[in-house]
């Protein structure tokens, strides 16, 4: 009996000093202090310090969203196209040897301009029938008139003025033929006979090919440059049968190159054709070229959208969403240190909706402000600097 005594009282001790352990022992201060310790830690864990050389280094642009109709679209693909009026080959009417080439290849020229020059005997001997003519004509015209005027007071007989008349008349159509050949080799009518004639660009703008070199020898119909105005370039995108009826005139197009990168290039439908294209159930639909730029030149491919609707969303580049433990994000400029030369990035967790033409729709899971400057390029950058801050962790895709 005794033993049981002391074995329950050993018991009741052990009980009283566990009691006061949980009611005494766990600081309320230590927790709190840990808890501010854990957030701490998770606010570090999102965010990244670049010096001036990173930020250099890495190329990164700063931004904000961007206003893109990423609903109603019809996607489409096509090309670059020059209206044939915007294209020349260069040609000239005669015979002749090339005397010399005034141009290179990639040169821009202006209408009238002398690309080359050409040189033949028959061009001295065509000048020399101009102006043997022109002299003829200034006498059968002289005697046409006395002749006029004698037959009007009936002195000589009908068959002389019939004649000069007649004579006249065939000179003034030699005359006017020899003229035109002289306008057509653009040879001066003022000058004296020659026998180089200049060749002159039919229109403006960048020289594509020379066929020609000096010496060699060219016909009428013989192509020797080529030029091309791509300031009248469009696009012609293939729309199926499905969603013709969807198209109007005056409709937005966005597009890219598809081998040019992501830069964004915007046009207007201003014509939709009317026959399939080369035995296929699409359509060509003719979009104007708004933002032209001299590097688009004709046959380039393009993926494009045509906006159906007016329906915009605030969307970033896709470059600048990174993926982290299956979870997306994007970086905020937080401070611009300029005393320590410091940039503070933040890293916030969105989610992506929508992507087309090189952008995203995303719906941001933290508030930020409205004029917030995104790390629009150069992100992975960024992110690889976080996980290399964090030992490894939050490996990016």
């Amino acid at each position: 009996m005794k033993k049981s005594t002391i074995y329950i009282s050993f018991l009741l001790i052990m009980v009283l000093g566990l009691l006061l352990y949980i009611q005494f022992g766990n600081n309320p201060a230590d927790d709190h202090d840990h808890a501010a310790e854990e957030v701490e830690n998770h606010t570090d864990e999102n965010e990244v310090h670049l010096n001036a050389a990173q930020f250099k280094a890495a190329a990164i642009t700063l931004g904000t969203f961007s206003k893109k109709n990423m609903n109603d679209v019809v996607s489409s693909n096509g090309y670059t196209k020059l209206p044939p009026q915007n294209q020349a080959d260069v040609s000239i009417h005669a015979n002749g040897i090339i005397k010399s080439i005034l141009i290179e290849e990639g040169a821009k020229v202006k209408k009238g301009q002398v690309l080359a020059t050409v040189e033949s005997p028959e061009f001295a001997k065509l000048k020399e029938a101009y102006l043997l003519s022109k002299s003829h004509l200034t006498f059968l015209k002289a005697d046409y008139e006395r002749q006029k005027t004698l037959d009007e007071d009936a002195v000589n007989a009908k068959k002389t003025f019939q004649k000069a008349k007649s004579d006249y008349e065939m000179e003034q159509a030699r005359y006017a033929s020899l003229q035109k050949q002289l306008q057509l080799l653009n040879i001066n009518l003022s000058e004296n006979a020659t026998a180089t004639a200049p060749v002159l660009a039919p229109i403006g703008g960048y020289v594509t090919e020379i066929n020609i070199r000096i010496g060699s020898a060219v016909a009428p119909g013989t192509s020797m440059l080529n030029i091309v105005d791509n300031s009248k370039l469009h696009v012609d995108l293939l729309v199926y049968e499905k969603d013709l009826y969807k198209i109007k005139k005056g409709q937005k197009v966005r597009f890219i190159l598809t081998n040019q990168g992501q830069n964004e290039v915007v046009g207007t439908v201003f014509n939709i054709g009317k026959a399939f294209e080369n035995d296929t159930k699409a359509v060509a639909i003719h979009a104007e070229i708004e933002n032209k730029d001299e590097q688009l030149i004709s046959g380039m491919y393009v993926n494009a959208m045509i906006d159906l609707g007016s329906n915009a969303v605030f969307a970033l580049p896709l470059e600048s969403v990174v993926k982290a433990d299956g979870r997306s994000f994007i970086f905020v400029l937080e401070k611009n240190d300029t005393v320590d030369e410091e940039m503070h990035f933040k890293r916030v967790e969105v989610n992506e909706r929508t992507a087309q033409l090189g952008f995203v729709q995303i719906d941001l899971l933290q508030k930020i402000d409205k004029d917030a400057q995104i790390a629009l390029k150069g992100a992975y950058y960024i992110q690889s600097h976080l996980a290399k801050s964090q030992g490894g962790g939050g490996h990016a895709h």
